[in-house]
C-alpha cells in the first residue's frame, strides 16, 4: 500500500502550468509543504523541532484548487501517494525524484488563524467557503477550545449528532 498523509504549511505560492492532454487542458501544481518533525530532547532539555520539506504535484482539479485557494504559509492536510522517477539533467547527470502525488487536500486551520500566522489576503468566500475556511455552515454554538496539546474540548451538552462520527 502507497498512502501518505501530511500536514504542514506551503513554503511558497503553488506553481500552476497547464498541458494538453488531448482536446483538454491539464493543470498540473507543484509546491512544497513544510511539515513539523518533533525532535528529540535537546541537552538542555527543551523539543527541538525541525521541519521536513515535501515536495508535492498536484494533477486537475486538485491543482486547480491549488491555483485558487491556497498561498504561501496556508497550512493544509494532504493525503496522496508517494512517487518516485528520474531524469538526465543538461549536465548529463542522473537526477532522481521523489514526489508526493496529491490524492485530496483540505484546510487545516481557520482563516482568522492563518491571517494572524501569515497574512492571507484572499478570499475563500466565494467558493462556498466561510469566515474560518470551512464549510458555510453556521451555528449557533461557540466552537471548542484547545487544551494546548493539539485536541479541542467537547463543550458539555454536545449530543452524538453534533459529532462528525457514530
Amino acid at each position: 500500500m502507497n498512502k501518505v498523509i501530511l500536514m504542514g504549511r506551503l513554503t511558497r505560492d503553488p506553481d500552476v502550468r497547464y498541458s494538453s492532454q488531448g482536446d483538454r487542458q491539464l493543470a498540473v501544481a507543484r509546491f512544497t509543504l513544510a511539515v513539523d518533525r518533533r525532535g528529540r530532547r535537546s541537552a538542555n532539555g527543551s523539543n527541538e523541532q525541525t521541519a521536513d520539506f515535501i515536495n508535492c504535484v498536484a494533477f486537475d482539479r486538485q491543482a486547480e484548487f491549488a491555483e485558487k485557494y491556497l498561498r504561501k504559509g496556508t497550512k493544509i492536510a494532504i493525503t496522496g501517494r508517494i512517487q518516485t522517477g528520474s531524469y538526465t539533467n543538461r549536465d548529463g547527470q542522473k537526477v532522481y525524484t521523489t514526489d508526493v502525488v496529491v490524492e485530496e487536500q483540505e484546510f487545516a486551520e481557520s482563516k482568522a488563524a492563518d491571517n494572524n500566522g501569515f497574512g492571507r489576503q484572499d478570499s475563500y468566500a466565494s467558493a462556498g467557503y466561510g469566515q474560518d475556511g470551512g464549510s458555510s455552515y453556521q451555528s449557533s454554538k461557540p466552537l471548542p477550545q484547545s487544551v494546548g496539546d493539539d485536541f479541542m474540548n467537547i463543550p458539555d451538552g454536545v449530543d452524538d449528532e453534533g459529532l462528525p462520527f457514530n
